[in-house]
């Protein structure tokens, strides 16, 4: 979800030739797999697009990103952990981080064995963090 989220973010502000916006997960259990029933649905639902086959991110791709964004505190643990140098390590930040709401909760949780009302929850907690990592990615391309 947060991939089509956030792809709309950046083709409404006329980023979308800059950024590129890509999404991952930590493990390959389901590799090659379309999303979730629900979370296509929930993402139709408030017009967004989608599409998506599953991969595990790939550590030699650190150095192609100038942002990793976790969902949670595991994955961000993981993709950490498995940063080749500091300045990858450095890349790696949480989704909420970016939410002027998180009030210190900065997990998004995993809707997978809940009903429909968790993945639209979800989209809302995504949605409430995109504008500022679209402000985020903004600073990052003016330093440039």
């Amino acid at each position: 979800m947060a991939e089509w989220v956030f792809r709309r973010q950046v083709a409404d502000a006329g980023l979308d030739g800059e950024v590129v916006v890509d999404s991952s997960g930590t493990e390959g259990w389901h590799r090659g797999k379309p999303a979730d029933e629900r979370t296509d649905a929930t993402l139709a639902k408030f017009g967004y697009g989608s599409g998506h086959a599953a991969r595990p991110f790939d550590a030699r791709w650190f150095p192609a990103y100038d942002l990793v964004i976790a969902l949670d505190q595991d994955h961000w643990r993981e993709l950490r952990r498995r940063a080749p140098d500091d300045a990858s390590r450095e890349k790696v930040r949480l989704l909420r981080e970016f939410d002027p709401d998180a009030d210190g909760d900065l997990d998004v949780p995993d809707p997978y064995y809940d009903g429909i009302e968790a993945f639209e929850h979800v989209l809302s907690l995504i949605e409430a963090a995109s504008a500022d990592l679209l402000d985020e990615v903004r600073r990052g391309l003016a330093a440039r």
